[in-house]
């Protein structure tokens, strides 16, 4: 048996082990809340929407290239504006809300406010959907289109 095959499979393991640690403490420091169920779904909404509290919804899917593109862009939003509520749906995951919400497109991004719909964009622009959610959440609480 040759040692150096050996211990180059073991740092292999080491290394994909150590990657799937990182990815896992990046996922738990994101601000982004990964929708898995209607009940989850629900429960968000309603929370939010009775403490009035915005929301910025990202409809995806994860065959949907430009909806995977547009992950590290809406947690990097999620950073930014801290009083809002970021929520990332997989459609093929939480058809239901999915279907409730009319989403016919991925990525779609919803912004929210009082449990109604403010504005919705289709497409995967993010300075058009920075510019949006910034008016969105202006101190002043005027939504400029």
């Amino acid at each position: 048996m040759d040692i150096s095959l050996v211990a180059t499979e073991h740092q292999k393991r080491i290394d994909r082990r150590k990657e799937k640690m990182e990815a896992q403490e990046q996922h738990n420091n994101s601000r982004v809340v990964k929708i898995d169920s209607v009940e989850s779904w629900d429960t968000y909404f309603n929370q939010a929407t009775n403490q009035g509290c915005p929301i910025v919804v990202h409809f995806m899917a994860s065959w949907c290239i430009p909806s995977v593109a547009m992950n590290p862009f809406f947690e990097e939003l999620a950073l930014t504006f801290k009083d809002v509520l970021f929520l990332s749906v997989d459609v093929d995951d939480v058809k239901e809300v999915a279907t409730r919400m009319e989403i016919k497109a991925m990525p779609t991004f919803l912004l929210m406010k009082g449990g109604s719909v403010v504005d919705k964009l289709v497409g995967a622009n993010p300075e058009v959907i920075r510019k949006r959610v910034d008016g969105f959440v202006q101190p002043n609480g005027a939504y400029v289109a």
